[in-house]
C-alpha cells in the first residue's frame, strides 16, 4: 500500500486558516490604529506649572515612547501585510507550502504562526 504524501492543504483546510487569518487580520488592524492614534495624538497633560527639570524629563519620556510606539506601529504593519499575502496564498491554493523546500508546512506551525512561508528546518538552514 503506498502513503500518500499530500501537496497541499484541501480546501476546507485552506477555510479553516483563512477564517484564522480574517481574525488575526481584523484584531491586527485595532491594534494598529490604537499604536497610530497613539503616535498623533500625544498626551494634552500641560507640564506648564511644573518645575523646569521635570518638564524636560517628561519630554524625554514622551519622545521614547511615541518611537517605541512608531516601531511598534511598523511592526504590525509588516504583520498585516503577511497576514494579507497568506490570504493572496490561500486564494491561490499555495498556502502551506514551504518556499524553500515545496513540502508541506505542519499544520501546527501555521496555526501558531499563520504568515509563514517556511518550514522550521528551511527557515533554520539559512543560520
Amino acid at each position: 500500500m503506498a502513503v500518500v504524501v499530500k501537496n497541499r492543504y484541501s480546501d476546507a483546510e485552506l477555510a479553516e486558516f483563512k477564517e484564522l487569518i480574517l481574525k488575526k487580520l481584523e484584531q491586527a488592524r485595532k491594534d494598529y490604529d490604537l499604536l497610530r492614534s497613539n503616535i498623533t495624538h500625544v498626551d494634552d497633560n500641560d507640564t506648564e506649572d511644573t518645575s523646569p527639570t521635570f518638564k524636560v524629563l517628561e519630554e524625554g519620556a514622551t519622545t521614547l515612547s511615541k518611537e517605541e510606539t512608531e516601531r511598534l506601529a511598523t511592526h504590525q504593519m509588516k504583520f498585516i501585510k503577511n497576514l494579507e499575502l497568506a490570504l493572496v496564498r490561500i486564494e491561490h491554493k499555495t498556502y502551506g507550502i514551504c518556499k524553500t523546500t515545496g513540502k508541506l508546512i505542519p499544520k501546527e506551525r501555521l496555526l501558531r504562526v499563520p504568515h509563514a512561508t517556511e518550514t522550521i528546518e528551511a527557515k533554520e538552514s539559512r543560520k
